[in-house]
């Protein structure tokens, strides 16, 4: 018989890559659906799967919501990857951050253990939570967390709700660190969409210049896609636990709009400004991800390099530009 799976921000990048992903292994998909004045569904669209899934109104803040959700669905596996997600908007709205990213994991946790206690959980943890560890150049499992964001703080909390349910309920509840990942499916209000989306932009004519913060930080930037085989295969294995999730290799902002730039046969130092207003109140300079585990007990590893990556998003862009 085939798995039933709920995921939490099924219209986010990672829920739409999930959810194909899950369906081309025969999974009944359910995914909650937070109403919105404008649609949310555009990347469902994208990749022509949101006629095959099933949606739930309902929200991470509203605990009787996810109670009836995951009574009437009851899913074999719950993936929590609805947040607010956007780290700069963490500093402008921090209470709403921690309610949606850090208390949402807890209330969609507790409807879990009331109901359907046998479920397979996934939290979407993040490699913020590492922050300014300048004395670990590369984070593992075991390296400590120092949040510098708001956002930080918040995804810390549910991590370790997640991993304090495992222990003192017996539920499993794996916890997925990811360090960034991208696609065309990215908001353009993330550095590597915004930067593709200029490229385009500029490449046709419809922009002149793009203006960016610190360019000189570094990141361990992976494609989405891959990213969500991993979050499937934690659920698949004899006991829950926690894994790094990246492709090991760091490039700064700068290099990466070199590659942009450059895949349209353009020089990012004639286009790229450099505004203070783009700087953040607390800058995670260097993350670099160790996924020497997932690897060893999951058999995961990134498959696309970051200059594929980079021109599969211009690509995208200058279709839709």
């Amino acid at each position: 018989m085939s798995k039933t799976a709920l995921i939490s921000g099924i219209t986010g990048q990672d829920g739409a890559y999930l959810a194909q992903h899950l369906l081309s292994l025969g999974y009944e998909v359910h995914g909650i659906l937070a109403r919105r004045s404008s649609p949310t569904t555009w990347r469902l669209e994208y990749l022509n799967i949101l006629d095959k899934i099933t949606l739930e109104e309902g929200d991470l803040t509203d605990a009787s919501a996810l109670l009836r959700i995951v009574l009437n669905c009851k899913p074999d596996e719950v993936y929590n990857l609805g947040a607010q997600s956007f780290v700069a908007t963490s500093w402008a709205q921090p209470l709403l951050t921690a309610q949606a990213t850090g208390l949402g994991a807890m209330n969609i946790l507790e409807a879990v253990r009331q109901v359907r206690p046998e479920a397979k959980f996934y939290q979407a943890s993040t490699s913020e939570m590492f922050g300014g560890m300048k004395e670990f150049p590369v984070q593992s499992e075991t390296t400590p967390f120092h949040p510098r964001s708001p956002y930080g703080v918040a995804k810390l909390f549910a991590h370790w709700t997640t991993i304090n349910y495992r222990e003192s309920f017996n539920i499993f509840g794996c916890c997925g660190i990811l360090f960034n990942h991208e696609s065309p499916l990215r908001g353009i209000e993330f550095v590597t969409r915004k930067v593709t989306d200029a490229v385009a932009r500029i490449k046709k004519g419809k922009q002149k210049d793009l203006h960016l913060g610190n360019i000189d930080v570094k990141r361990d930037w992976g494609f989405a896609g891959d990213y969500v085989k991993a979050m499937h295969l934690m659920l698949q294995q004899p006991e829950p636990d926690t894994y790094v999730i990246a492709t090991g290799r760091t490039t700064t902002v700068r290099d990466m709009c070199k590659i942009a730039f450059g895949h349209v046969g353009l020089n990012y130092e004639d286009y790229v400004v450099i505004d203070p207003k783009f700087y953040r109140p607390a800058e995670v300079e260097l993350l670099r991800g160790d996924p020497s585990k997932a690897y060893k007990k999951l058999g995961w590893k990134a498959e696309t390099s970051l200059e594929e990556l980079i021109c599969m998003m211009v690509d995208a862009d200058l279709k839709r530009v």
